[in-house]
């Protein structure tokens, strides 16, 4: 994580209200008024800080502010996804995120009587390209997560991901690398379809 990106809000004119108020706006636009998803992927457009092609994010949705998150291609999110973006939230290309993950770039102090004034901290969460995210999964602030990575649903994310890697588990560690073997089975001993690898890998790979 670099420090740079590290904010702190100690004084109540440090948050940024009047963002806070666009964000309610907007959401409230997305869940009450919005019926397709070329128009939820609109409001998304003006609600995020950058959107890739093809945005797909499932109601519920909710964050602390919006302009903060930052997604790739093709990017996809299930059923109430939560994103506490009060420092910088940056998500890849071909992501899948299920139901139920929480993205938390922002905390508050382990000092008791510091907790106690409102004192919060932003720090930024990164997701490389190509991660699936299981669902019940929390990510926890400063966290950054490889490229091409599976994370098991229920994991605690609270520290670094490599890229290539199975990881889960509550704190969430790696657990194995993803290799050729993942290209042959869907599932435990299920092979995929041999014309199905024929299509999107060809009959030489």
């Amino acid at each position: 994580m670099n420090k740079d990106d590290f904010v702190i809000f100690a004084e109540p004119g440090d948050f940024p209200v009047d963002k806070v108020k666009r964000k309610n706006a907007l959401l409230k636009k997305f869940h009450c008024e919005c019926e397709t998803t070329e128009e939820r992927q609109a409001v998304l457009k003006e609600l995020f800080g950058a959107v890739g092609r093809n945005p797909r994010v499932t109601p519920l949705f909710y964050c602390d502010l919006g302009f903060n998150i930052f997604i790739g291609d093709d990017f996809y999110s299930n059923y109430n996804l939560t994103i506490l973006d009060c420092a910088k939230v940056t998500i890849g290309n071909n992501c899948y995120i299920a139901d139920n993950v929480g993205i938390y770039a922002v905390g508050h102090p382990t000092d008791r009587l510091l907790r106690r004034v409102d004192i919060e901290y932003g720090a930024p969460v990164v997701i490389g390209d190509d991660v699936w995210i299981g669902g019940h999964t929390v990510i926890n602030p400063g966290v950054t997560i490889g490229d091409n990575v599976v994370i098991g649903s229920g994991s605690v994310v609270t520290r670094d991901i490599e890229s290539g890697v199975v990881a889960a588990g509550n704190p969430c560690r790696v657990i194995r690398k993803i290799d050729e073997r993942d290209r042959k089975y869907i599932f435990k001993d299920i092979e995929y379809p041999p014309e199905l690898i024929e299509k999107h890998y060809g009959k030489n790979k």
